[in-house]
């Protein structure tokens, strides 16, 4: 399990360095692509499968909106893995959507890694923690 927050910079080449903690988790390889909220989502292979198995390649691709799903996310991504000091090129064209620029937060969400740029990070956690137990009563009422 990806977990904590962690803050590093983007290096003059594009790329970033895994935390310390996940690094032997992508130990086999990354995937990187476009996440939502304007981030990137960072996948171990077997994570991007189970990823795709259970979401992406079961939309109907006569829907408009599961074409639209799988072109995001697909056409972002990117297969790499981490060089021995455990730092991975971010994907040009998904990081300039995200806007990362230098300063980024390396976010560990269950089964994947968020990378955000720094200020939107703190934005993005400001609003969640304003708003968090309304967001558990809806998830809450949809369980029941």
């Amino acid at each position: 399990m990806l977990l904590g927050e962690y803050e590093h910079t983007v290096d003059d080449k594009g790329r970033i360095t895994l935390p310390a903690k996940f690094r032997e988790h992508f130990r086999n390889g990354i995937v990187i692509t476009k996440g939502m909220d304007r981030c990137l989502y960072a996948y171990t292979p077997a994570e991007w499968d189970r990823l795709v198995q259970s979401q992406l390649a079961s939309l109907n691709p006569f829907s408009p909106d599961s074409r639209k799903l799988q072109r995001f996310f697909f056409s972002g991504a990117v297969e790499t893995a981490p060089d021995k000091q455990g730092r991975v090129m971010l994907p040009p064209a998904p990081a300039q959507r995200a806007q990362l620029e230098r300063d980024v937060v390396i976010a560990g969400v269950y089964d994947h890694l968020e990378i955000w740029d720094r200020s939107a990070w703190r934005e993005q956690m400001r609003e969640i923690e304003e708003n968090v137990e309304d967001a558990a009563e809806r998830v809450a009422a949809k369980r029941d």
